[in-house]
């Protein structure tokens, strides 16, 4: 009987102790007392050792936060991972937070997937951001999510190759007209060296939008309901990334591969591109040659895109994840990490007050290349973001790629970018 008492009395224990624990899947449940564990989806898209850097992040912030465990997940790309994110919200699976494109906004609103950040942190918090990465956290007066690994686009251009073809090595290109112009001078008629190299996969809408906007107004709405991809001065800018291939013979027509780009600059195959900044430190680490950054050259102004990923914190978790989640936040955007993120990796620091600390300001004052893509903020402008945001670039980024490898007129192609677009945002205009 003794026996029998004794192990009634163990099992009763064992009942309380698993009626007691974390039953909310391994992610610490609400008002429980265990630690809090975060799963952590991100993506990797420039080249660099990314995932040890992130992977480190979450050490330095458990080691801060005892009762706090971060578990990083990587998603594979941009896509990928937007893919895998939506498949568990769809599953009642939600992740606790993720680094996802800041165009993803409308879409994962649209899934009533994300957390209203707005009143969990301060007006000034958010005021610390640079204006040009805030346009693609808000919907109307609301912040659904914090700039993280941002980026623009900028030239780079190869200045021993512009010392060998007699151009001042020190002057980049400031205009169409002088990209041309240089870009012929640059070019070897062997086809062993390009004078630019624009990719056309993957991204060839931003590149499209950053032209667009060298040339007048934005390609959207504000409110990802409208776009105006038929605009005149957005055909101009098709024509004139269609015609360094086509007909100036400056850079390989057809198709260019996004990945491929910075390969050929740092092999000294294209002696200009335009690409992320966030390739940054990757070509600093890798050319053997003096090379150059600059603001895009202008048509009727200087412009270009903002782009990357920004931190979002998904509705359906605990509570106490959501706050373990706004911690983490807190700490990677502290002064001090924005600007070691933004030395690591060449994204621009997103805040004003990285660039106020003694790291980034001596890495700027040795490498003034890094200032550029922050100071050409002052022109830039949100990137393409819509409801059904990845149908809506499909699209775009199809027909795009048609016009460049000779199957559409810029005319024929914007119209149908268009036509297409419209018709999948007709349904959120009236909402």
């Amino acid at each position: 009987m003794k026996k029998l008492a004794l192990l009634i009395l163990v099992f009763a224990f064992i009942i309380s102790a698993c009626s007691n624990g974390d039953s909310s899947g391994g992610k610490g449940g609400e008002g429980g007392d265990g630690p809090v564990k975060l799963q952590f989806y991100f993506p990797v898209a420039v080249g660099g050792p990314i995932t040890k850097l992130i992977d480190q992040l979450a050490k330095d912030f458990e080691r801060e936060n005892e009762n706090i465990s971060v578990m990083p997940i990587y998603g594979g790309s941009y896509q990928d991972t937007m893919t895998k994110v939506a498949t568990a919200v769809q599953g009642n699976n939600s992740p606790d937070m993720a680094v996802l494109l800041s165009t993803d906004l409308y879409t994962l609103l649209s899934m009533n997937a994300i957390e209203d950040l707005t009143p969990r942190f301060s007006q000034s918090y958010f005021d610390g951001f640079y204006d040009a990465f805030l346009g693609n956290t808000k919907s109307g007066d609301q912040v659904w999510s914090v700039p993280f690994q941002r980026s623009t686009i900028v030239l780079y251009y190869n200045k021993d190759k512009f010392r060998e073809a007699g151009l001042d090595p020190e002057k980049a290109p400031a205009t169409w007209e002088e990209l041309r112009e240089y870009a012929s001078k640059l070019t070897k008629a062997d086809g062993s060296q390009w004078g630019i190299e624009i990719p056309s996969t993957g991204y060839q809408y931003w590149m499209l939008q950053a032209l667009s906007l060298q040339s007048g107004e934005n390609i959207m709405s504000n409110d990802g309901k409208e776009v105006f991809f038929d605009k005149p001065h957005v055909e101009e800018s098709l024509q004139f990334y269609m015609d360094l291939g086509q007909k100036d013979k400056v850079m390989p027509s057809g198709t260019i591969e996004w990945a491929t780009v910075p390969s050929d600059f740092i092999s000294g195959k294209a002696a200009m591109m335009f690409h992320t900044t966030g390739n940054l430190t990757k070509v600093k680490n890798e050319a053997a040659f003096d090379f150059g950054v600059a603001f895009l050259p202008a048509n009727k102004q200087y412009g270009s895109p903002t782009g990357g990923g920004n931190l979002y914190v998904f509705k359906d978790i605990p509570e106490r994840n959501k706050e373990a989640a706004i911690k983490f936040i807190e700490f990677l955007t502290q002064p001090e990490r924005v600007a070691q993120w933004s030395i690591d990796t060449g994204y621009v620091g997103t805040t004003k007050a990285s660039y106020e600390t003694e790291a980034l300001k001596q890495y700027v004052a040795d490498f003034p290349e890094a200032a550029v893509a922050r100071d050409q903020l002052e022109y830039a402008d949100s990137e393409l973001s819509t409801y059904q945001n990845g149908q809506v670039t499909k699209i775009f980024n199809d027909n795009i790629q048609a016009a460049l490898i000779g199957t559409m007129t810029a005319k024929e192609a914007l119209a149908k970018s268009q036509e297409q677009a419209t018709g999948i945002l007709k349904q959120f205009q009236s909402k």
